[in-house]
């Protein structure tokens, strides 16, 4: 199935490809954004391998579907990315990482919106699982307004969480 470019108010969720690594190679070299996180990419060449790769919307195995949007605040270019790993079945883990200057306005929680009513409806998700630093507040703050909560803690082992991170879970009632 072809990525769709998505609609979010004054976002727009385009699907990701290697020509977006110079935008967002600036917006991931936000040093706000690692305070709990890994580290910002190595260089615009990096990214572009990596973009490159994801491009292909599928694992070398074949078993997950990889889905990226970066988010574009209408007027005002790149301010992040949404992302969900797709698996056979019908669960989906997501990721999101914007800019500092973003934060606190709702954006993050439109762009994710976004992202989680195209995977219910045009990729049959049912179960969505999240992983954040249990010292990120506003991560699990915006994972609880989406409406996830803490995952069984037999779940923990099936999904690679670290001690300190927190397992979220968003079941999608289907009607």
């Amino acid at each position: 199935m072809t990525m769709r470019t998505l609609d979010a108010g004054p976002l727009t969720l385009e699907p990701q490809t290697a020509a977006h690594a110079a935008e967002m190679f600036a917006v991931l070299s936000d040093p706000a954004i690692y305070e709990y996180e890994n580290g910002p990419p190595a260089s615009v060449e990096w990214l572009r391998a990596r973009y490159v790769k994801l491009e292909t919307r599928r694992s070398a195995d074949g078993s997950e579907q990889w889905l990226n949007w970066v988010i574009r605040l209408n007027g005002a270019g790149l301010i992040g990315y949404v992302q969900a790993t797709l698996h056979a079945d019908g669960s989906a883990a997501i990721a999101y990482e914007m800019s500092s200057v973003s934060w606190g306005r709702g954006l993050g929680r439109r762009a994710t919106e976004a992202m989680l009513r195209e995977l219910v409806h045009h990729y049959g998700i049912t179960t969505v699982f999240a992983v954040a630093k249990e010292r990120n507040l506003r991560s699990i703050g915006l994972l609880t307004r989406l409406g996830f909560t803490p995952a069984d803690p037999k779940l923990r082992g099936k999904r690679s969480v670290e001690p300190d991170e927190a397992l979220m879970i968003l079941e999608i009632e289907r009607h």
